[in-house]
């Protein structure tokens, strides 16, 4: 009889157990022909750092700023290369994704707040693939912002499919998808001759670079700075990278072995992080180059389309001449399309991931992906309903303005991803002493989740007043501090429970491996999460394999 399904599964296994150890890589064999093989995963990390989210706080910024802020981009690519080789390396050795391990390590109750932190910075930048979906349709086939919308939600057939042809081959899609992307890029920004010496000078910080004036459009050099940092260095990617490193086959038993996957997963990450650093840099570039200082005025992809066909906002003759064609502008809305499709893959292996590590719960992705993309519609069709009798300006404000304002919740859930990372991959305990951290990885991995941190709190403040308009009132203002100090105080509150809880866990794996074999590390990490991190539920059952196998 064939065994039945449910739609809603306990599960407590090896992450995305569909897929993990599933792709053969070669030994001892050329450095190339194994590189090829562990390259895919670093892909879809990248995709989440050349999200539509990326493109308004990229393209603003080099309008108003010029150059000034590609050193905020460069050093954000730096910060998010170590964290995502800490991320696939803690996968790799421990054999547990990052939502498995922090589980492992603490209490139930804890486990579902982390949870739903995490479902809603995945539900924002959703958000952000919903407008940009629905706005490339809308520009491309002059589909209905309303009707563009509900289509989006059929993404999930494209998942399906996607699902049924192999993991290697969902990669490969995506890098197929970058490369669109990044084309698009180079061919408008090598038409616009930019200012190579500006380029490259903005890639060294000044006092200038995190400055609290000028003002120019209602944004500062550290707003700006803010934005670009919030958009890039996103939480979910960390969960995402340590599920999907563990797609490669590995021998745990062999420590070469181990090592190698490291190795290799760690140049496929950072080769794949330099597109995305391209990328963002390019677009920063298109706001300098591409356009007249200050010639645009609406900095959504609708006004950015805009500008791409309108020879008044450009800024020298080729690119006068190759907008007339309207190639510039339908290059962008397929780009847009693209970014928003590579997404819509992550997102939902990352949902799955934190579903099945924080409170053991699985589903069909499609299913996944439905719920999750049904939900973020809903605030994307309030706004264009909102907004549907007002002029096309407003309507593509207000959409511009959820998008932005949807992504606060990453600025919450970037700390409990960071943290956490860090202290287990400092940990011999987890990695061993071969495999943790080195000092200088340690020392720069704990300046940058301090100071992104600090950061992300810091502009907490400005990001609430945003939802308030771009003239709140005195009362308003005041209102959006009190609002942000009571969340500050919310997340270093939660950051201290997660903290105490990690080192409880922490204690109780080293009592139990002084007194076993330490090749046992995930075995008795995986019954530690089974037990619901419970101190009493898990030295039960620890005192009960220590009795049955002395008999």
């Amino acid at each position: 009889m064939a065994e039945k399904h449910k739609l809603i599964e306990y599960a407590n296994g090896p992450s995305l157990q569909e897929i993990n150890g599933t792709v053969d890589v070669p030994r001892d064999k050329g450095f190339f022909k194994t590189l090829f093989a562990y390259s895919g995963p670093g892909a879809l990390v990248a995709v989440g750092y050349m999200d539509p989210g990326n493109w308004s706080t990229s393209i603003t910024g080099g309008q108003n700023f010029q150059y000034l802020l590609m050193s905020v981009i460069l050093m954000s690519s730096l910060i998010a290369m170590l964290l995502q080789y800490m991320a696939a390396k803690l996968g790799i050795v421990s054999k547990m994704d990052l939502a498995q391990a922090i589980r492992a390590r603490t209490s139930r109750s804890l486990g579902v707040v982390l949870w739903i932190l995490t479902e809603l910075a995945i539900m924002a930048t959703d958000i952000a693939e919903v407008i940009g979906g629905a706005i490339a349709l809308y520009l491309l086939f002059n589909i209905p912002l309303v009707i563009a919308v509900f289509i989006t939600v059929g993404d999930v057939l494209v998942l399906l499919l996607l699902t049924k042809i192999g993991f290697r081959k969902i990669e490969a899609i995506v890098v197929c998808l970058i490369l669109v992307i990044l084309f698009v890029f180079v061919y408008q920004v090598a038409l616009s001759n930019p200012d190579w010496g500006g380029v490259f000078g903005g890639l060294i910080p000044t006092g200038k670079t995190f400055s609290t004036s000028p003002s120019i459009g209602g944004q500062t050099p550290l707003t700006g700075a803010l934005g670009i940092i919030g958009a890039t260095v996103m939480p979910h990617n960390l969960y995402l990278h340590s599920a999907i490193s563990q797609t490669r086959k590995v021998n745990h038993a062999d420590e070469k072995s181990v090592a190698q996957n490291v190795r290799f997963s760690a140049w496929d990450s950072n080769i794949q992080l330099t597109a995305a650093f391209f990328v963002n840099a390019l677009l920063l570039i298109m706001g300098v180059a591409v356009f007249k200082s200050g010639a645009v005025k609406d900095p959504s992809f609708f006004g950015l389309y805009q500008a791409l066909s309108d020879t008044s906002t450009l800024s020298n003759g080729v690119l006068i001449a190759v907008a007339k064609s309207g190639v510039l502008s339908t290059l962008f809305a397929v780009a847009l399309l693209a970014s928003g499709q590579n997404s819509t893959i992550t997102g939902t292996l990352t949902g799955q991931v934190i579903m099945e590590g924080f409170v053991h719960m699985r589903m069909p992705l499609w299913l996944r992906r439905l719920v999750t993309r049904l939900i973020s519609v809903i605030p994307v069709l309030i706004c264009v309903m909102l907004t549907s009798g007002k002029s096309a300006i407003d309507e593509h404000e207000a959409l511009n303005t959820l998008m932005n304002n949807s992504q606060v919740f990453l600025a919450f859930a970037l700390p409990f991803s960071m943290l956490p990372l860090l202290l287990m991959t400092d940990s011999a305990t987890e990695m061993g002493n071969k495999f943790k951290n080195a000092s200088w990885i340690k020392g720069f991995g704990w300046l940058s989740v301090i100071a992104l941190t600090f950061l992300n709190l810091y502009g907490l403040p400005g990001q609430i007043q945003a939802f308030y308009g771009d003239n709140p009132t005195g009362a308003q203002t005041m209102q959006a501090n009190i609002i942000a100090y009571v969340l500050i105080a919310a997340v270093l509150a939660l950051l201290i429970w997660t903290i105490i809880d990690m080192h409880k866990g922490n204690e109780r794996l080293k009592n139990v491996l002084a007194k076993e074999d330490v090749t046992s590390t995930y075995e008795h990490l995986a019954k530690m999460s089974a037990s619901a991190g419970s101190e009493e539920e898990f030295d039960k059952e620890a005192t009960a394999e220590k009795n049955s196998e002395q008999r």
